[in-house]
């Protein structure tokens, strides 16, 4: 849009540089055009002057003042050019450009924010993966929320999105459900039985028992560990899905864990490795030389008692994914995971794979607040919230917008009592109230028989308030704020947009009058809020969040 138009103009004036002599054509797509930090420093700046300054060893402020005078001469553009600092050049763009960006935001429309910047390229994300032991805990929520919001965002820029569950369905830990669970059915039958030490503790397990009794009630008391483990997976699978449909996540495929050893995949591993000289035994176990790929000390991948560690059917895994030929792919981990993943990365490039491709995004634990103390809670003694509990007690929009108003590796603080506040204090009330108060005020120019215009219907030039200056940039930035965060996997950065968007509306509107005594101004602010209630309606939607139209 506005951005694209100024770089178009910038690289113009550049090769008209290169072709009078002033500096050389090696500059060419190094230099940006981006927004300043801080006020007063035009509404672009480009770095131009310096890029071409490094190359050429001359000095930056010549180059910059010099562009500047080139430059001034796009009076349709721009108001004034100036030099600052080292040799930034600062554009202060036309007052009346800003609302040119209306037009592509009515004719767009729903589409307004979606772009071509991954030209289809073939992407997975990765996400959840939680073990079928259990229910999914808060934690497990921010990564459903976190994994969901990113896969959004990139098949909204074009990228051709997998969403992919790794299903932990072999290992230690589901012998361990499976035993929980016989102890737990047995007990239920009056039986003797000996739970494990390190058995998975909760309700769930006794309500999973119990649907067994209810199915065949004592016939499999002398059934195998491995018969009850299946039962329990399957149960608790289901309910994982149930859950994450319930907060609208979806998944396009599931990869289960224990193909990759009936396929031979992780003895395959291992063999390659071996060929490389890779690996190498001691004491009992099979070692990885990860010390030749930059680790402080090679690994086990297979204990002495001939289980596999985690790193070996990660590393398989992850091999697959680049024979099922995906060109980027994404993990979504918890921060406890944040000691594994150079191992496992390390293996992909001892398999000859380009481990630049993936990209892990890991994110912080959740710690619930409630009258402002921390909510105490335990895995082991299964005493933990799930997203069930929260769900229940939040709803959907609140649950996911808190989910991903920060950073993902930042700590989140999930405050219940203002989660569940109808307020402006709530941020998600703020936003979806700013929607909602759009609507109303196209609702009431309808019940006094005015029609919202078009951008070619009315005066634009008639939006001079520096309130609607400010808006009208927030809306030209939309576009770019999009395609950044979805290449940068930052859902945040369009939840701080839209609290930002929200909270200038709201000032904006408690301060002018959108349907006054004089019909030009009234259309032309009528078509600039139906502007700002399409973009806030996308970015809510972009992110699976409603935008209701009354409240």
């Amino acid at each position: 849009m506005i951005k694209s138009l100024l770089k178009k103009r910038v690289d113009a004036c550049f090769d008209r540089g290169v072709q009078e002599g002033a500096w050389t054509a090696a500059a060419a797509d190094k230099f940006t055009v981006e927004v300043p930090r801080h006020e007063g420093q035009g509404d672009f700046s480009t770095n131009l002057a310096m890029v071409v300054a490094g190359l050429e060893k001359r000095k930056p402020r010549e180059i910059a003042e010099l562009f500047a005078a080139m430059f001034a001469t796009e009076t349709d553009l721009v108001s004034r050019v100036e030099v600052a600092g080292p040799g930034f050049v600062n554009f202060f763009l036309r007052d009346t450009l800003w609302s040119s960006v209306l037009a592509p935001v009515y004719r767009e429309d729903e589409r307004f924010g979606l772009s071509d910047v991954g030209r289809g390229l073939k992407v997975m994300v990765e996400f959840v993966s939680a073990n079928p032991t259990g229910p999914l805990s808060i934690g497990h929520g921010r990564n459903a929320i976190l994994g969901d919001a990113i896969a959004r965002m990139l098949a909204a820029v074009n990228y051709d999105v997998t969403r992919e569950y790794y299903f932990n369905d072999a290992g230690r830990q589901m012998r361990v459900l499976g035993a929980s669970t016989k102890a737990r059915y047995l007990e239920l039958l009056g039986l003797d039985s000996e739970f494990p030490e390190d058995g998975y503790q909760g309700d769930y397990i006794y309500d999973i028992a119990r649907s067994i009794i209810d199915e065949a009630g004592d016939s499999l008391r002398g059934a195998d560990d491995m018969l009850f483990k299946d039962r329990a997976q399957a149960a608790i699978f289901n309910d994982i899905n149930n859950t994450l449909t319930s907060i609208d996540v979806r998944f396009d495929s599931y990869f289960n864990e224990h193909t990759l050893y009936e396929k031979g995949l992780v003895e395959q591993v291992v063999s390659d490795l071996r060929d490389k000289d890779l690996v190498y035994e001691k004491d009992g176990a099979t070692w990885f030389r990860s010390t030749q790929f930059g680790l402080d000390q090679d690994r086990v991948i297979i204990k002495s008692t001939g289980e596999p560690t985690y790193r070996l059917p990660d590393m398989a895994y992850h091999r697959e994914k680049f024979r099922r030929g995906f060109e980027w792919m994404v993990n979504v981990f918890g921060a406890d995971h944040i000691a594994t993943v150079p191992d496992v990365l390390a293996g992909v490039r001892a398999l000859g794979y380009d481990d630049t491709k993936i990209k892990v995004v890991l994110h912080q634990f959740v710690t619930l607040l409630r009258e402002g103390k921390q909510v105490k809670m335990s895995t082991r003694k299964a005493t933990f919230i799930t997203v069930d509990e929260l769900l229940a007690e939040v709803g959907k929009d609140v649950l996911r917008f808190f989910y991903l108003m920060r950073k993902s590796d930042s700590q989140l603080e999930f405050d219940l009592d203002l989660a569940k506040k109808e307020s402006q204090e709530n941020p998600v009330y703020y936003v979806q109230y700013a929607h909602a108060r759009l609507c109303s005020i196209e609702r009431q120019a309808g019940e006094q028989g005015i029609s919202a215009p078009r951008p070619e219907e009315i005066d634009l030039d008639l939006l001079r308030e520096q309130e609607e200056f400010v808006l009208l940039k927030m809306i030209a930035d939309y576009p770019a704020l999009v395609a950044g965060a979805a290449v940068d996997l930052a859902p945040h950065r369009v939840i701080f947009y839209l609290m930002n968007l929200a909270g200038l509306f709201h000032s904006y509107y408690n301060k002018h009058k959108v349907i006054g005594d004089d019909p030009a101004l009234s259309g032309a602010r009528l078509c600039f809020c139906g502007a700002l209630r399409r973009v806030l309606r996308n970015g809510l939607r972009l992110l699976g969040l409603s935008a209701p139209e009354a409240m």
